[in-house]
């Protein structure tokens, strides 16, 4: 029979990448934290460009608007708002190394 006392369950491959990404992160020193965690002035645009279409637009300076979700739905949002922001910082990196490339490509 098995004995509940010794079950340990196993992590799906997605489970244990997410474990070691955690585990990345937390190694990482606090100022390369801070500096992943600032970002640019057209990330930050573009970020609250997605939040308000997201959102549809109602939270403006014209409307007083409130606005009543379940914490699941905000979670969610946070979720989606989270992602875009990683996949802008990405998406800049890239666009850096790139110009880098070809700026010494054509030294």
């Amino acid at each position: 029979m098995n004995n509940p006392d010794n079950f340990v369950p196993r992590l799906s491959s997605q489970q244990e990448e997410i474990k070691a990404l955690g585990n990345y992160v937390q190694s990482l020193p606090p100022e390369i934290i801070k500096r992943l965690s600032q970002p640019t002035p057209a990330a930050a645009a573009a970020m609250q460009e997605s939040l308000a279409q997201m959102l549809g637009n109602l939270p403006s300076p014209d409307f007083k608007v409130t606005l009543t979700t379940s914490r699941e739905s905000l979670g969610q949002l946070l979720a989606s708002a989270m992602m875009n922001g990683y996949f802008l910082r990405q998406a800049e990196e890239r666009m850096a190394i790139e110009k880098q490339l070809t700026s010494s490509g054509e030294d």
